[in-house]
């Protein structure tokens, strides 16, 4: 490959901070044949439909690269339940497929490299307790603590036993009451099932 070549994908790495769309490489003058012999040799990774991780990218992916690369292709899509609360710090073991929620009425195919745990939610609850989290490396959509404990208990014949034990553990070692919890499970019609585990 010319030296000139590498460079630029280097400076695109750069400018880019690691992620590309395929709008943005026709942009800077890569063409679509380059593209697909890019990621043949390595130089380009495919993370979903239109969009790309350069490897040569001077640093490694982020530890919430995955919840990142979902909403590429996927925007409006929710990191929930366990994988909310890994990234949120109430547990510190990454479940093994990222749960991601979206609209009941979304029907779209969310395609990724790594395993996904899809739960459809009715259009009352999908945006209730959701932040936003900006990274350099882009932006993603997350349910809260409460809700997403909420969400594990709802959804917990689909989670790993010992992360199921290990966020109730970890939250009623945080919070003693449990109040806050009960709230959410009121306003999510989960206040029964949710009060049996607090």
């Amino acid at each position: 490959m010319l030296r000139e070549t590498v460079i630029k994908l280097e400076r695109l790495s750069r400018k880019y901070h690691g992620y590309i769309s395929t709008e943005d490489l026709l942009r800077e003058g890569i063409t679509n044949r380059q593209i697909g012999v890019f990621v043949e040799i390595e130089m380009l990774e495919r993370v979903c439909h239109g969009h790309y991780w350069f490897p040569c990218f001077p640093f490694p992916k982020p530890r919430d690269y995955k919840a990142i690369e979902v909403c590429f292709s996927a925007p409006e899509a929710v990191i929930c339940a366990d994988s909310a609360c890994f990234y949120l710090g109430l547990i510190d073991r990454e479940p093994e497929k990222l749960s991601v929620a979206t609209r009941r009425s979304d029907r779209r195919r969310v395609g990724m490299n790594f395993p996904i745990s899809r739960h459809y939610y009715a259009e009352r609850t999908f945006g209730e307790y959701q932040n936003t989290v900006e990274t350099e490396f882009g932006r993603y959509s997350i349910y809260d603590r409460e809700r997403s404990v909420c969400d594990c208990i709802r959804f917990r014949k689909e989670i790993e036993e010992d992360i199921f034990a290990y966020v109730l553990e970890n939250y009623k070692k945080q919070e003693q009451t449990g109040e806050k919890l009960l709230q959410y499970a009121k306003t999510l019609r989960l206040f029964h099932l949710v009060k049996k585990y607090v």
